[in-house]
């Protein structure tokens, strides 16, 4: 495997190579920054303001921390990380470095030019090379990955279908990392993974009380080792023995574990978050008018009401009549009552003036109805009442990603952003969505979007101590919020989430770095379309995957009883949709085309179920389970 980058990103995604799927990796990185090293614009805390700000929280923060890995990793798995030096991945150094007989090779450049004139190299020079291209730019990603493997059909005649589908893939760093933080906001986990549009959680629960039934979601994957809830266990152990962790256990050993926890997996769709508060109408009557108008209306329309009862009691006429005959008063349009009789005319003296209360009133109506008319073809500022949201920081790239996820999964979200011309802020006005325009930082602008109501807080920013002084301002405000922030810094990260946790136990705090949250994306596309994501387990991991049925021995033919190995590998769901139809990276975010995507896994698979060759299953495994189920060597 090659990594060729210039940020943490690139180091991140060996590191996951070689310790997650144990491949041999050789990372290219410029000559001037060590691979552990931040990129030099990179907005990293040095230890004044960001630490001066956890003084709020804990006079020891300083001495809080954890150790850096190293880059060539003593410790790590069996396979060497071999580091290179070079100003440009160029034909030269590509070629120095083995791409003619490397399996994969990830560009991870922050510049997009790069990555795209590497790319081209190192198709010519190996046009079998599995491709991962780092982009923004989805619509050009997309014509890239057209352009290379059509590169490569050309250059090597009879190349295998299959190797086409994964030759190439383009991914955004905000595009992959966007699921996971959308997952932190909405379930408190960032364990999940993305399949055709779904993002599947494993979730961590308790050991069940006595006479209470474990929740097993749409399965258990993993029981916990015994020392998961003890202290000084907290990391529990990754042997074999009673006490270490089973993987994909069987339904005999889930209902035999006892006072263990348990990772359940589970489907997080529109109904995960909290009840949305902003759909309805695209102007609501509520928002159209403010409460004092509404009210002033309420209490004209009483008034004439008990003037149109008062006239019907009184003249004895139809009540239709004597309703018409008072909006006629109302408007001055009536005859005047000379000579009527007295209550006729006492009457008609409060109708009227009724009538005119009621001019300033329609007056004040109207310009309130083009204020919010005004408003709504600009940004929308939050409805009144609004509770159960998330509040999202920061409308950059990520920013932008996020917000996109957040009302795909039905999500109520107010965003708050310094710079009216950011990046997120037309989305946010495609959505209807409200935000704030303002620097979170100041006293008034968190209050301005009901922080002290909302689910939870997702600080994004680009500047970390914005970003974490964002956060304690959110807590003095609602001490039980949950909060998400966006740290460079993993050893940073550390010690805000430990300081927060230490200072608000009874609240959910997660510090989050976009390199950690998209490496295994990147590590998962360089793996192959198959590999769909990991999730830890303690110290072990379990791999998702989409795989076809065909030319699997272990699968075709038999039944999901049959097809099933306890501690190896299990199926989880099967791909309903037509061979032709199917997607051929279920692991992507939906295509971007305004139409809404529904899923075509179907999970609860019966039993009985057989498996024919032309089906696709999605299936979570473990290392081991994987290279034995596509009949590789097992190391």
């Amino acid at each position: 495997m090659l990594v060729s980058g210039d940020d943490a990103l690139a180091h991140r995604l060996a590191a996951e190579l070689r310790d997650v799927y144990r491949q041999q990796v050789t990372l290219l990185v410029p000559p001037s920054r060590s691979p552990a090293s931040p990129p030099a614009d990179a907005n990293v805390p040095s230890g004044g303001r960001a630490l001066a700000l956890l003084g709020r929280v804990s006079a020891g923060i300083a001495r809080t921390g954890v150790s850096r890995a190293a880059a060539n990793g003593g410790g790590g798995g069996p396979d060497e990380l071999r580091v290179m030096e070079t100003d440009d991945p160029d034909d030269v150094a590509l070629r120095e470095a083995g791409v003619e007989t490397a399996q994969a090779l990830a560009l991870v450049h922050e510049d997009d030019e790069t990555n795209i004139r590497a790319a081209l190299t190192a198709r010519r020079l190996n046009p079998r090379v599995r491709l991962v291209i780092r982009l923004y730019n989805r619509k050009l990603g997309q014509h890239l990955e057209e352009l290379l493997d059509q590169a490569a059909v050309l250059a090597v005649p009879g190349i295998a279908a299959d190797d086409i589908d994964s030759s190439t893939t383009v991914l955004s760093d905000a595009d992959t990392a966007a699921p996971a933080l959308a997952a932190t906001a909405v379930t408190g986990t960032s364990k999940i993974v993305q399949a055709d549009g779904l993002l599947l959680r494993a979730a961590e629960r308790p050991p069940p009380g006595r006479g209470e039934t474990a929740d097993r979601g749409l399965c258990t994957l993993a029981l916990l080792s015994s020392t998961s809830s003890d202290p000084a266990g907290v990391e529990g152990t990754d042997g074999s023995g009673s006490d270490g962790p089973l993987l994909l256990p069987d339904d005999r050993a889930v209902a035999a574990a006892s006072g263990r926890g348990r990772i359940v997996l589970e489907a997080v769709g529109p109904d995960a978050g909290p009840v949305s508060r902003l759909g309805g109408p695209a102007l609501p009557f509520r928002e159209l008018f403010s409460r004092r108008v509404r009210w002033s209306f309420a209490g004209i329309g009483a008034a004439v009401t008990a003037l149109a009862v008062a006239a019907w009691l009184t003249t004895g006429d139809d009540p239709l009549h004597a309703a018409y005959i008072t909006l006629l008063d109302l408007f001055s349009i009536n005859d005047p009552a000379v000579g009527a009789e007295a209550d006729r005319q006492v009457l008609q003296l409060l109708t009227g003036l009724v009538g005119m209360l009621l001019l300033p009133l329609l007056v004040a109506a109207v310009l309130e109805a083009l204020s919010s008319f005004r408003s709504a073809t600009a940004l929308r500022r939050p409805p009144r009442g609004l509770n159960g949201h998330v509040v999202l920081l920061g409308l950059g790239k990520i920013g932008t990603r996020v917000l996109g996820r957040l009302r795909e999964l039905g999500t109520p979200v107010v965003c708050v952003e310094n710079d009216p011309e950011a990046r997120g802020v037309a989305l946010a006005r495609r959505l209807r969505v409200p935000v704030i325009i303002g620097d979170v930082t100041q006293e008034g602008v968190l209050e301005a979007a009901r922080t002290h109501r909302a689910h939870a807080l997702l600080a994004l920013t680009s500047s970390d101590t914005t970003n974490l002084e964002a956060a304690l301002y959110a807590r003095s405000i609602a001490p039980g919020l949950r909060v998400a922030l966006r740290l460079y810094d993993d050893d940073f990260a550390t010690a805000v989430y430990r300081t927060l946790r230490a200072a608000h136990p009874g609240a959910l705090t997660r510090s989050r770095s976009v390199t950690s949250l998209s490496a295994p994306a990147f590590a998962g596309a360089m793996m192959g379309r198959r590999v769909l994501g990991a999730v830890s387990v303690e110290r072990r991991v379990l791999l998702f995957a989409a795989l076809e049925v065909a030319d699997l021995p272990r699968l075709e033919g038999r039944t999901i009883a049959e097809a099933d190995r306890p501690g190896m590998w299990r199926v989880l769901a099967l791909d309903m949709a037509a061979p032709g139809d199917r997607r051929p990276d279920l692991s992507a975010a939906p295509p971007d085309d305004g139409a809404e995507h529904t899923t075509g896994l179907l999970f609860d698979l019966h039993p009985g179920h057989l498996l024919r060759p032309g089906d696709r299953v999605v299936v979570a495994a473990t290392r081991r389970g994987l290279a034995e189920l596509l009949g590789h060597r097992t190391g």
